[in-house]
């Protein structure tokens, strides 16, 4: 592969980091690990101005209309993040998503032709493994197919079965 002039925070992000706890997510990231810090310092820098709450309590009960706890179909409380930090979250997010975008495109701007040959590579080696995957879900569902089609049908037999009222 050749040695291009990639960015180092775009070098940063391809590489593994140790470490997974049990910390409430938001958009796949640790809220109390990295979202708590990472607002805490913008806030610092003057960059965002979240309020404090939000930050020393970010994750909230949800309430009924009339005020009472919300509870989930599982019976558990519903706690949701602060909208104030899931909207910088939304944000941080979608700026991150343009990120990418641009870097891409300035990669198939600036070596077209490199970029072109991975995107044909990638599809050659994909191509084994998407054929294998389609056969065997036809050859799967043929066999659920066959299978339901060999047994009688099930109702019809439950309805003979079941005593006429007289």
């Amino acid at each position: 592969m050749p040695k291009s002039t990639t960015p180092s925070y775009i070098s940063a992000l391809l590489k593994p980091m140790p470490g997974k706890g049990t910390d409430r997510r938001a958009w796949s990231i640790p809220l109390q690990g990295v979202w708590i810090p990472f607002f805490t310092a913008t806030n610092t820098a003057g960059e965002t101005a979240i309020a404090a709450e939000a930050l020393g309590a970010p994750l909230r009960l949800q309430r009924n209309p009339d005020g009472t706890p919300k509870f989930g179909n599982t019976g558990r409380p519903v706690i949701r993040i602060v909208k104030e930090l899931s909207d910088q979250i939304r944000i941080v997010r979608d700026n991150f998503t343009a990120g990418l975008l641009n870097y891409a495109a300035s990669v198939q701007k600036s070596m077209p032709a490199e970029y072109k040959a991975q995107v044909e590579a990638c599809q050659k080696a994909g191509m084994p493994i998407t054929t294998r995957d389609y056969t065997d879900l036809t050859e799967y569902l043929e066999l659920v197919k066959a299978a339901a089609e060999s047994k009688p049908e099930t109702r019809e037999t439950e309805r003979e079965a079941m005593p006429v009222a007289a």
